[in-house]
This record gives C-alpha cells, structure tokens and sequence, in this order.
C-alpha cells in the first residue's frame, strides 16, 4: 500500500486528507485517460438497470454460480466462511466502500467518510453509473457503528482497508462474514490489487476484479506512454504535517502512481525512512529533485502554509523551483489523500488529475 500521507508514527491528517480511512479516525492526459477511466467504472461498477441503490446487488452478469459456494477464507482472527453469493455488503471503511462501488455493489451501510460533505468526484461517477444516490451511512466518529451495521442484516462485511480490524473483528463477526487480512501486518502492506481480489473472493466476483485491474494497467498504461518525458526524471514527494515537513518518497517507500507513470526517486532517497523522514527548514536542499513535487493536507495545521514554504529564501534557491520544475498536489478535491492510499475505485482518477499536473512540473510551466 502507498503510504505517502503518513510519517512514521502513522499520524493522520484530517478525514479527508489521508484515506485508506480507517473507521476509527475521525481528524484527520484527461483527454487521454479520460476514456480509460470511464472504462474502468464501467468495468467495475457494471453498466446494467437493474440494480437497486442501496439493496448490494451486483448489476450486469456480475451474479457468480451457486457452485461458487460456499467459500472458506482465513484471516488474522480466525475463519470466514460464506455460505452462498452475498447480496446486502457492509463496509467498515472508505476503502472498503471503494472496493464494493469499483466491483459494481452499492453498500447497505457504509461509514460516513465525508462527514456529510460532498462525494468525492470518482465515487460519484460510480454511484451515478450505477443509477445509486448516497449509500446509508454511519457516524464513525467514536469508531465502528456496530448497532447500525447489525441493524441493515447484511450478508457480509468487507474490512479489508481498516486499522481497527484488531478490536472490531470480535463485534462484526456475530453480525456476518467478515472479509479481512490474513496477518495484522497487512493492514499497512497489501497493495489495493490484493484487498481488491481478496474481498472479490468472498463476494464470487474474482472475474470482475480482475477486469477492474486490467482496465486500471490501461489507464496508467496509457497515460505513461503518452507522456515519454517523463521516463526517468528522479522526483521527490514532501508532505507538510501538523509537526514536520516529511520526505515520503523515501527510498524503500512504494513506488505509487509516480513510479508506475516513468518517474524514479532521486539519489537523497537512500538517506530517509519509514522511521527517518523528517526534513529540517535549513536541509531544504534535500528536496532538490528534476521534480518536486508538495502536498498541503492538513491545511492551517500544517508546519507552515504553502506561502510560507514559497518565501522561504532557501526553498527559492532550489534549482528545481527556480526551473518552475515544482507542483502542488491539492488536497481540496482529495486528489493528495487518493494519491496516499490509491484504491480500486480512484485509481484511473488519481491517473487523470495527476498526469497533467505532472507534465506541467516536468516541462516547468
């Protein structure tokens, strides 16, 4: 999993700037991938009528064969064994509705990622391809509505993007099969591909998740040939948190959406860790990359703003920012939380907004 919004000590921005989104937390091209990402929804998210908003039911020619079950998963906890083909699918985190929505099943109850806000612009596009409005939510802001999962009777619950897994497994069990991680190290580990197959697993629909990977490759694949100039530029990827600029890009860091589109880490990665990433204001020079690129996403609690950073006579002083090599990833339209915890669903989005702000920092306009 990219986890590039998050320093070492696992510190959470605010809900809707970091997202695997975890239940537990409350505080914290286009012209070219366009298609390729609608693509991807309509693969994921099935493009049939009769799918109900809100009832789990998969739309197209998602249905598995009833030969398909039962099916028996392990997990870190114990034994998930589901009966028949699950209809009615809870989740227990944004990333856990994410895989759902990308597979083509609206949730009977999902946490309330958004606070009652707006809908994030992919999410949106599924729900809307799926004829569905926004699914019933939770108030998570104490953790986990148990009674409010309990109360919509689902056939399952799919918690494979949740860090409160440890203390929730023993609640949502009696409630219905519970689709987690086989280790409690995986919570941090799995890559979006796996929590993807593994839930489709459980839900007889290992067929779609495979066509919502594929489609995702072509996006990515697409764009990354469309964009040459980007083969080989050495990037760097600094977070401003409430207590430290961060250098995420470190070397050992997953490689991302970045890597996958021709960029590479630069030569100073090797000096920074999960543990070890804390960049001083006079070590500005660390930063130093072909591109540089920042994210904002606490806001007003940040270290300091981005003006503050722009004035700064040192950070002035970098070539890569005297060459207007440097961009901004926002915060504002999720894009920076989606680019730490990519997912299923916002994967060929994250490729769509990224790219062209990656073109501009490379060409220095």
């Amino acid at each position: 999993m990219n986890r590039l919004a998050r320093p070492a000590a696992r510190r959470s921005a605010p809900r809707r700037s970091t997202t695997r989104r975890s239940t537990t937390r409350r505080s914290a091209v286009r012209t070219l991938v366009a298609a390729a990402a609608a693509a991807t929804l309509l693969v994921g998210c099935g493009g049939g009528k009769d799918d109900k908003a809100g009832t789990g039911k998969p739309t197209g020619n998602a249905a598995a064969p009833a030969a398909a079950f039962p099916v028996t998963l392990t997990n870190a906890w114990g034994r998930t064994e589901v009966e028949k083909k699950p209809l009615k699918v809870a989740t227990v985190s944004d990333g856990d509705t994410s895989i759902a929505l990308a597979l083509g099943l609206v949730p009977v109850i999902t946490p309330d990622a958004e606070d009652g806000g707006p809908v994030p612009e992919y999410k949106q596009r599924a729900l809307t391809k799926l004829g569905a409005g926004k699914p019933k939510t939770y108030d998570d802001t104490d953790g986990t509505d148990f009674e409010a999962i309990a109360a919509e009777a689902p056939d399952i619950i799919l918690g494979m993007n949740t860090w409160s897994m440890d203390t929730d497994y023993a609640k949502l069990a009696p409630i219905a099969p519970v689709v987690t991680y086989t280790d409690k190290k995986h919570a941090d580990t799995l890559t979006w591909q796996e929590r993807l197959k593994n839930a489709a697993k459980a839900l007889g629909m290992t067929a779609e998740a495979d066509k919502v990977i594929a489609a995702n490759d072509k996006a990515i694949g697409d764009a990354a040939a469309a964009h040459p100039e980007f083969k080989g530029k050495a990037y760097t990827y600094a977070v401003v948190h409430p207590e430290q600029l961060t250098f995420m890009s470190y070397a050992d860091q997953d490689p991302g959406v970045f890597e996958q589109l021709g960029l590479k880490k630069t030569a100073k990665a090797t000096g920074y860790n999960a543990e070890k990433n804390s960049v001083s204001l006079e070590n500005l020079d660390e930063l130093e990359a072909d591109v540089l690129l920042m994210t904002y996403p606490f806001g007003d609690n940040g270290l300091l703003s981005a003006s503050e950073l722009e004035t700064n006579k040192l950070f002035q002083s970098l070539t890569v920012v005297k060459g207007k090599h440097y961009a901004v990833i926002p915060s504002e339209n999720t894009l920076s939380s989606a680019v730490a915890y990519p997912d299923a669903l916002s994967f060929p989005w994250i490729v769509e907004k990224l790219t062209p702000l990656l073109a501009k920092a490379v060409a220095g306009t």
